[in-house]
């Protein structure tokens, strides 16, 4: 399969070159600005024959592409499709076992089938050569999935790296099959790779490709076993398949879905002897007390299937005083009442209808409500709110159902249902009834998990945040305790498939109100958590759901959140539109605080695109509206994001004031991730006002509050600006290792922004160590990544530092581009102590170029910037250039005055290193 795909792709990759030149040639036909060569030029003159080309290129082209769908498979049509990027469409995630699901009592006999897998894995292993997938295929309810997870515990010595379980929902009664970008986010999640590292974004195509090179990699030299169950066509399977050939991959499926270079190992039903052999062994009874023949004849009148045998060896089992005939009456007699059903269906489905029956009303009404639960599996809480019981009965009818074989137990107390039994509990209803117990199951189970998402949230948001409002009727239902943060984001961690499932589901029977409001409570954990893409999808179904209700105040909250997810995904241009209308939907229902809230988040936005004048409007207006309505906690995020921009614009007094203020309410509120940061921030204020030991103490305080509160995000920020003022105070080797580590957490996170930063701060360290060639490879890739995120602040930050290595390396006209380019972003942030600095840079520049007129220009015009907004470091480094510059022009006694009030600033500020270079230079003279 990955060969035919292989020369598919390459052919359609030649394809894509052809039809480029061609679609180049016939638009070149109409200009005489380009003649393209030889022949070409010929077929240039004669632009009809260029567009007879290009369609027949174009239809090879796509035939080429058909190729690469799932050609193998008898019933394309029946292939899940792959969603589009639409707006309204609720996301889905899929559910990943980090182990194997327990191994079954129920699995017997399959020597055959087992011994040819173990031959074929030893072959391949032996051979040295990649291993091929291996599909096992069969029949619903044949026991694929118990053959695979049985194969995969005899095998997982072999594969020391792990074992991975999916479950793909191909043919799961009421669920959409899996698609392969979810899958593989799941995935990579559940080997290790945070969340914000995944690739995502809004075209799913190049999502999916980009996450499935991540997952090739992350398994690449790794030994691992991975069990894709219920695959419903290789369109959705092969994006999951690992690049390294020591990876074992076992696919269950009812479809066919061999390929040229797939192992194909068939499912059968159980032999008879088998089969007889399984349903005594189940049964608990003594082999002398069963009539064989009676036995022969419930396993054949059940298909010889697995599933159908064990539940009708559990009801001998729990049913002492009957015989094996009174078990074949019974079923018998059930088939009868199933006449209306093929043959094959009313085999098993009559050993589903006996077990039924059997069971009392109330575990029969538990077990017909299951049918309605769209996700994967359930704890007792869950199937509590959905049978509206005890936690304790349902734990009790669960355990029920399972010792009668009608449910699966799973890890950690969880259970689920068989496909076959899923259906069938669903269709115990008929009529309007399904429609009404759809309605009510839904309702039920989705206000569980507003309850338990509550509870939850409680250990997510920080201290005095507006937490989603839960309905009255919620606060009766019994969750699942969660007494630690820890404990509440593996709880959202395990259940954030079926909560999806669930929107999703609540979405299709148009309960708007309930998609709502539990797109409003997975809020916080997915902007911590993750995917974002993922959370964008979301937002815009609630956002969907409130239009077609009319709920302005909904839509204006899925808006807000629709913003706050696209500025982490740097998306800042829609993250900026959807908060000014969700601004502008508060307003319409005269909500102050929430729109003080989204003109905030509205307000980094623009801090982060550099457009400080609407920075600061948002900020003020927010800061005024969260005043009015008396909201402490959004005060004090107002201010602190309020200093960040003054601070931006070189107001460094105005940005103390409110950073200060910040940070005086946070601590009222005992705020402490709102004090470390504010502690931070004004940590960076004190550092560019040269006040380098209060701001080393501000970093470390805000360092030691992140450890904390174990947010390595915010410690790598807090780290990197330690390192700046190690730096500059001369402790090279110290800030070499804190931007090392910082750069460690951001590249684990995923952080690309603060990565930049980091590799920035180190390509200053590589020059100032003399390594320019180093230092200038770190620059040009900070300066890639800024450019890519559109980070105006970092792009003129690293084009400065580039000037300084090109003029090192004797590259005058690139240094003079790059400070030039550097001048203009920053004129246009109003960072003048960023042009304080690049004047600093251009005027040593031309000093070094034997030029110190120009450059002493270039000095002056960075000591009145420097004066102008107390920045004393650039001050002194503008002094000691118009020093050195008087110094090359007129001699000793012209430079002495400004060098010697720059090695008093140096003094100042506690950089004694370039205090003490300058006065050895004056003694020099002196001497």
């Amino acid at each position: 399969m990955r060969l035919r795909r292989g020369i598919a792709i390459a052919g359609v990759a030649g394809g894509v070159a052809v039809t480029t030149m061609l679609v180049g040639l016939v638009t070149n036909a109409v200009s005489d600005q380009s003649r393209w060569p030889g022949w070409l030029g010929w077929l240039q003159e004669h632009a009809w024959f260029s567009f007879v080309l290009l369609g027949v290129v174009m239809a090879v082209g796509s035939a080429l592409l058909a190729t690469l769908s799932d050609t193998q498979a008898p019933t394309p049509s029946a292939d899940p499709p792959l969603r589009p990027g639409n707006e309204a469409e609720p996301p889905g995630a899929a559910l990943v076992l980090r182990s194997l699901p327990r191994d079954t009592a129920a699995f017997t006999d399959r020597t055959a089938e087992l011994a040819s897998l173990m031959r074929s894995v030893q072959v391949w292993q032996e051979s040295g050569e990649a291993l091929p997938v291996h599909v096992v295929d069969g029949m619903p309810g044949v026991g694929k999935t118990t053959f695979a997870v049985h194969a995969g515990h005899v095998l997982s010595e072999r594969f020391p790296d792990g074992q991975l379980f999916v479950n793909l929902n191909g043919h799961t009664p009421g669920q959409s099959p899996v698609q392969a970008t979810e899958a593989l986010a799941s995935l990579l999640a559940a080997t290790g790779v945070p969340t914000q590292q995944i690739p995502m974004g809004d075209d799913v195509g190049a999502v999916t490709q980009a996450r499935a090179a991540m997952w090739r990699s992350r398994l690449a030299d790794k030994k691992a076993l991975l069990i894709l169950d219920n695959a419903a066509s290789y369109r959705q399977l092969e994006p999951l398949l690992p690049g390294g050939g020591g990876c074992l991959v076992l696919v269950t499926s009812r479809k066919r879905l061999a390929a040229n270079e797939e192992v194909v190992l068939p499912v059968e039903a159980l032999l008879p002897d088998h089969a007889i052999d399984l349903f005594v062994r189940l049964s608990g009874r003594p082999t002398d007390s069963l009539d064989r023949s009676v036995v022969g004849a419930l396993v054949r009148m059940c298909g010889y299937l697995p599933l159908g045998v064990s539940l009708l060896a559990a009801k001998l089992r729990h049913h002492p005083s009957w015989s094996a005939e009174d078990l074949r009456e019974r079923l018998v007699a059930a088939r009868d009442r199933l006449g209306e059903l093929r043959a094959g269906e009313r085999a098993v489905t009559a050993t589903f209808d006996l077990s039924y029956r059997d069971l009392p009303q109330e575990r029969q009404r538990f077990f017909r409500i299951l049918g309605h639960y769209p996700g994967t599996d359930l704890d007792a809480y869950a199937g509590a709110a959905l049978g509206s019981v005890s936690v304790a009965e349902a734990r009790r009818h669960l355990d029920a159902l399972y010792d009668d074989h009608l449910i699966d137990e799973q890890p950690s107390g969880r259970y689920q249902l068989h496909d076959l039994l899923r259906d069938y509990a669903h269709g115990l209803a008929t009529g309007e009834r399904v429609s009404m117990d759809d309605v009510q199951s839904m309702t039920r189970i989705c206000t569980y998990y507003l309850a338990a998402l509550s509870g939850a949230n409680r250990h997510i948001v920080r201290t005095e945040a507006v937490v989603p409002s839960v309905p009255d009727d919620a606060l009766r239902e019994e969750t699942p305790p969660t007494e630690s943060r820890a404990a509440a984001l593996g709880w959202l961690e395990h259940e954030r498939p079926n909560i999806l499932a669930c929107i999703r589901r609540a979405n299709s029977l148009d309960l708007h109100g309930l998609v709502i409001r539990l797109a409003a409570a997975m809020a916080p954990y997915l902007r911590q958590a993750g995917p974002w893409d993922q959370a964008v999808g979301l937002h815009r179904t609630a956002a969907d759901a409130a239009r077609r209700t009319g709920d302005r105040q909904a839509l204006a909250g899925a808006l807000a959140e629709l913003g706050v997810v696209r500025r982490f995904m740097a998306d800042y241009s829609e993250a900026a539109e959807t908060l000014n209308e969700a601004v502008a939907e508060y307003e319409a229902v005269g909500d102050r605080q929430g729109k003080a809230a989204a003109l905030n988040q509205a307000g980094i936005v623009w801090y982060l695109t550099a457009d400080t004048e609407a920075a600061t409007r948002a900020q003020t207006e927010a800061l005024a509206l969260y005043r009015a309505v008396g909201d402490r906690f959004g005060q004090a995020n107002a201010l602190a994001d309020l200093g960040m921009v003054r601070r931006q614009t070189s107001q460094f007094d105005a940005s103390v004031e409110a950073q200060t203020e910040a940070l005086s309410i946070y601590r009222e509120l005992n705020d402490r991730y709102g004090e470390a940061n504010s502690l931070r921030d004004l940590g960076v204020v004190h550092c560019l006002m040269g006040e380098y030991e209060l701001a080393a103490r501000r970093h470390r305080e805000a360092l030691d509050m992140y450890r904390e509160l174990d947010d390595r995000v915010h410690q790598a920020y807090a780290l990197n600006e330690l390192g700046l003022v190690r730096r500059l105070t001369g402790d090279l080797d110290r800030a070499r290792q804190d931007h090392t580590q910082a750069l460690e957490h951001y590249t684990e996170l995923g952080d690309r922004f603060g990565r930049a930063n980091s590799v920035r701060h180190l390509g200053v360290l590589e020059r100032l160590s003399g390594n320019q060639a180093e230092a200038g490879r770190l620059l040009e890739e900070a300066l890639s990544t800024y450019r890519d995120l559109g980070s105006r602040g970092g792009e003129a930050a690293a084009l400065s530092e580039l000037g300084v290595i090109r003029g090192l390396v004797r590259d005058h006209d690139g240094a003079v581009e790059a400070f030039q380019h550097s001048l203009e972003i920053l004129g246009g942030l109003g960072d003048r102590c960023g042009e304080a600095e690049v004047r600093n840079h251009w005027g040593m520049l031309l000093r070094a170029y034997d030029d110190p007129s120009a450059g002493r220009g270039h000095f002056e015009q960075a000591l009145n910037l420097a004066r102008a907004i107390r920045c004393p470091l650039e001050e002194a480094r503008a002094l000691e250039g118009i020093g050195r510059c008087d110094w090359a022009i007129a001699g000793h006694a012209e430079a002495e005055p400004s060098l010697r009030e720059a090695c008093t600033v140096y003094r100042r500020l506690g950089v004694p290193d370039k205090a003490d270079e300058i006065e050895q230079l004056l003694s020099s003279q002196a001497r």
